[in-house]
């Protein structure tokens, strides 16, 4: 069974994780990832946008990659990422190098050989899910 589909992992990683950096953040209130991250910021989650094209995004800095998050002193939890499925392994393994609690791959970004390379480093793992779906239906 994937973690993904692990109800109290999805649980945990919304109710008790309360920095999120969003890999592939736009600046377009037309794309996916800009309406997540303003969805979470809703939901009272702090937001670090990611993304090397862009320079603010809903309020909020955003840095070219993780290790530039966590250098301005940001403790990245969740690293929530809105990229193909064959670069988010990338994404998954600076998760793990900066010590995130979790990750969270959005629906249709699959990636089993990341996932349990995050698994074994002790990451929380969501996979093929979306917070904006996700939350609703656990009754948060």
């Amino acid at each position: 069974m994937p973690a993904s589909t692990d109800v109290d992992d999805i649980r945990h990683v919304l109710q008790d994780l309360g920095t999120w950096a969003v890999v592939g953040c736009s600046a377009s209130p037309m794309r996916d990832s800009f309406g997540v991250a303003r969805f979470l910021q809703a939901k009272g989650k702090r937001v670090v946008p990611v993304n090397p094209a862009q320079q603010e995004i809903l309020g909020e800095t955003v840095y070219p990659d993780l290790a530039a998050a966590v250098a301005a002193g940001i403790d990245v939890e969740v690293v929530d990422v809105f990229r193909r499925a064959d670069v988010a392994g990338r994404h998954v393994d600076e998760a793990i190098e900066i010590g995130a609690k979790a990750v969270w791959l959005q629906l249709g970004v699959i990636d089993e050989a990341a996932a349990e390379r995050a698994r074994a480093a002790g990451l929380v793992v969501v996979m093929d899910r979306c917070p904006k779906i996700e939350y609703p239906r656990l009754g948060r």
